[in-house]
């Protein structure tokens, strides 16, 4: 599934590979608590289907999600991936709706690695990451074990998710680390450094949880208003700001509406003006 169209909110390079900044997080396709399969399973494969033929170039989803239904689905709609990049995580045990633990051992990770490549039906995964560093485990023996699997064929790159710089500097000693996914939007900017960071190094930085907007999407708060003098909705707005903000900025926007991923996908026409951005901006430092 190939698009003649031009990159969603143009390009940005991950590793090697050149995807769409604007792309789709697949956690959202689940039941609730991120848990089983969704109520409407045939409803899930329509939307994953309907952002390819948007323009996605760049589908994220995790081996937890669900657990393991995900990248099934995923695989059911979109296998054999033709112009995408189907990215992947692992490092994280589910007990549970909502409940996640992160696990580091080599063991456990290479066991992670295998059978998200049964369940996607790939030989090699373009990109794999680390869902959590564990704390009990060194990230030099997480990363190990995965740095192997590279050097053997079966990951194409490596990143990290909910990192500090810190860590991310740490991991890049024992592998070469091509995207961090953290928690960032206009809301909530506690990882304003690693963004930063990504942006000097050239690190694809993929913002999860990206539409959300905290106070400011209050009764008469700035992005209110804004929605208001520009006409495009607040997910919009926010989607937009990410967008401008870092051009290593990659969004991945989730949801099991067909309405809403066209909502999301129209951000990527958007372009802030100046006034406009500065104003989010000032508004979200506060």
């Amino acid at each position: 599934m190939t698009s003649t169209r031009a990159p969603l909110g143009g390009s940005v390079t991950i590793g090697d590979i050149e995807v769409g900044r604007l792309g789709y997080g697949a956690m959202r396709l689940c039941g609730a608590g991120i848990w089983d399969a969704p109520a409407d399973p045939d409803a899930a494969l329509a939307v994953l289907r309907a952002a390819v033929a948007h323009g996605v170039t760049f589908v994220d989803t995790a081996d937890s999600y669900g657990p393991d239904v995900s990248e099934r689905q995923i695989r059911e709609a979109l296998h054999p991936y033709e112009g995408l990049l189907v990215a992947t995580k692992g490092g994280l045990v589910r007990t549970g709706p909502d409940q996640w633990h992160p696990v580091g051992r080599p063991e456990y990770l290479r066991q992670c690695v295998e059978m998200s490549l049964r369940r996607l039906g790939v030989d090699r995964i373009d990109l794999w990451q680390l869902h959590r560093i564990d704390p009990q485990v060194p990230v030099e023996e997480s990363l190990g074990v995965v740095r192997e699997m590279q050097d053997e064929g079966k990951i194409r790159h490596v990143g990290l998710s909910q990192v500090t710089v810190a860590e991310l500097t740490r991991a890049r000693r024992v592998v070469d680390i091509v995207s961090v996914q953290n928690l960032y939007n206009l809301g909530d900017r506690r990882s304003e450094d690693v963004v930063d960071h990504c942006t000097r190094e050239g690190i694809a930085f993929i913002p999860w949880y990206p539409v959300a907007a905290g106070d400011l999407a209050r009764p008469g708060g700035v992005l209110d208003v804004l929605v208001k003098e520009t006409g495009h909705t607040a997910a919009q707005l926010a989607l937009a700001w990410l967008l401008r903000r870092s051009p290593v900025i990659a969004p991945i926007p989730g949801t099991s509406s067909l309405a809403h991923l066209a909502e999301n996908v129209a951000a990527a026409s958007i372009d802030l003006d100046d006034e406009v951005f500065a104003a989010l901006s000032a508004a979200a430092a506060r």
